[in-house]
């Protein structure tokens, strides 16, 4: 053999073991491939169903919260309404009872006076299991005369 023809051999057996490597390299990422496909496509199967469960889920939520606003709107309208009722009978009837109460109490001041030589006195109020708060200690409120 001379030295060509082993330099071909050499470059031919180098190109066999290089093509064997590649083949190797090629079945191996195909079945790579395979397997890959298959996991998308069961993933793809079980996350359909999920995002249809999911947005189910979501337009539920949606009308619940349209529930919900619509509710907090109604109330926030009754309490306006409340709040301009109770401002309407204040303005109505609140200067009204003052004057019938600050009559009522001056009638019960007029009749609650006693003549003068009458025995009936403020100062029965002030006994306390059977004895009497000194005058000094009794703090009644003056009589304003004016």
């Amino acid at each position: 053999m001379s030295g060509g023809e082993v330099a071909g051999l050499l470059v031919a057996v180098f190109w066999a073991i290089l093509v064997s490597f590649l083949a190797v390299v090629l079945v191996r990422l195909a079945q790579t491939l395979k397997a890959a496909t298959k996991l998308v496509t069961g993933v793809t199967e079980q996350a359909v169903p999920l995002l249809g469960e999911a947005s189910a889920t979501v337009r539920s939520a949606q009308t619940q919260l349209d529930r919900v606003d619509a509710i907090a709107s109604d109330v926030q309208e009754v309490t306006s309404n409340a709040s301009a009722l109770s401002s309407t009978v204040s303005t109505t009837f609140g200067g009204p009872l003052v004057k019938v109460a600050a009559f009522g109490y001056g009638v019960r001041r007029a009749l609650g006076r006693k003549e003068p030589g009458s025995q009936g006195t403020r100062d029965a109020g002030n006994v306390v299991v059977g004895r009497t708060v000194p005058a000094a200690r009794r703090g009644g409120r003056k009589r304003r005369r004016g």
